[in-house]
C-alpha cells in the first residue's frame, strides 16, 4: 500500500511495512488519485483507486556495487561544533545509503534481507521506488495540523503531497504566505546562534559541510521569510515523532523531488494554521 501511494503522488515518507502515523494520515488525501475516505484506514475503495499504480513489480533484486561503499563516514555527531570539523555529513553505512535510495526505512531493508551482509557483490531484495514527479509547482500549502505539504500546479491541481515535520512549540514555523526564493542542492549549512536557535553550547558561527546527514539533509528550499525553508532530513523515519527548528522538514527524496518542481520567485508557500482553510 505504501509503495502504491508513493507512486500515486501521495508520499508515505519511508516505506517501512508498518501502519503508523504516516500511513494513517495520508490515506484520506487526494493527489492524482480521487478523494478517499479520510479515516486513516485501508478500504476496498482506497485499494481499488490504487490499482492503476500496481502494474509494475513492488520489489526487485539489487546487487551492491563498490560505488555503494564509497563516501561513508564512521558516525554523525549530534553536536554542531563536532559536525563542523568533518569533511562530509555522508551516510554511515551501505544500509543507510541504499534505504534512502529505495525510499525505505533502514531497519525494514535489513529485515527484508535476513542474514545477508551488506557488502559489494551481495544481492538483496528492495522495494521499487516511485519515479520522481516532474512539472512546475505554483503553490505549496503547508498544513500544520495534519503535518502534510501539498504541491499544486498553476491550475490548482495537486501534483504531490508529502508528510512533514513542521516547527515545534519552542520554534514554531512562520504564518501566512511567502514565496520560494532559491533552491540549494547538497548545501553547506551555516549555523548562526544569533539568527535562529542555539544548539548545545555552540555560541559562534559554524560552517557544516554538505551531506545527506547534515542539519538540513541534502536539499534546502529557501523561503522569503528569513532563516526559514523547506529541507531534507537525516532521520526520515522520525518525521512524525521529532520536531524541527521552525522549518519544514521532508525526507531527502521528497525534498529533492519538490526542489525540482518549484520556481524561484514564483512559487507561493502558504502556511495554514490549525483549522484554517486554504485560499486555493
Amino acid at each position: 500500500m505504501q509503495i502504491l501511494l508513493d507512486r500515486s503522488g501521495i508520499s508515505p515518507g519511508v516505506v517501512d511495512g508498518w501502519r503508523g502515523g504516516m500511513s494513517e494520515r495520508h490515506q484520506g488525501l487526494s493527489a492524482p488519485v480521487p478523494v478517499c475516505p479520510a479515516d486513516g484506514r485501508m478500504s476496498p475503495v482506497v485499494w481499488q483507486l490504487l490499482q492503476p499504480f500496481a502494474a509494475e513489480p513492488l520489489t526487485m533484486t539489487y546487487t551492491i556495487t563498490d560505488e555503494d561503499s564509497y563516501g561513508l563516514v564512521d558516525n554523525i555527531p549530534s553536536d554542531y561544533g563536532e559536525k563542523a570539523k568533518m569533511t562530509s555529513q555522508g551516510y554511515t553505512s551501505i544500509e543507510e545509503k541504499l534505504a534512502e535510495r529505495f525510499h525505505m526505512d533502514e531497519k525494514f531493508l535489513v529485515r527484508l534481507n535476513p542474514g545477508i551482509a551488506f557488502v559489494p557483490g551481495a544481492t538483496i531484495q528492495a522495494t521499487v521506488p516511485a519515479k520522481p514527479i516532474r512539472g512546475k509547482v505554483a503553490r505549496i500549502i503547508i498544513d500544520k495540523a495534519t503535518r502534510r505539504v501539498a504541491a499544486h500546479d498553476d491550475r490548482g491541481r495537486m501534483v504531490a503531497d508529502y508528510p512533514a515535520t513542521v516547527g515545534s512549540d519552542q520554534t514554531p514555523s512562520p504564518h501566512g504566505t511567502h514565496t520560494v526564493d532559491a533552491v540549494a542542492l547538497d548545501p553547506v549549512y551555516t549555523y548562526n546562534p544569533n539568527r535562529n536557535f542555539k544548539q548545545g553550547n555552540n555560541d559562534r558561527v559554524l560552517t557544516i559541510p554538505p551531506g545527506p546527514n547534515g542539519p538540513v539533509g541534502n536539499v534546502w528550499i529557501d523561503l522569503s521569510q528569513p532563516t526559514y525553508g523547506i529541507h531534507g532530513t537525516a532521520t526520515p523515519s522520525k518525521l512524525f515523532v521529532s520536531q524541527s527548528n521552525g522549518c519544514v522538514r521532508l525526507t531527502n527524496w521528497d525534498a529533492r523531488e519538490l526542489a525540482g518542481m518549484v520556481q524561484s520567485g514564483k512559487t507561493v508557500v502558504e502556511f495554514l494554521a490549525p483549522g484554517q482553510p486554504s485560499q486555493m
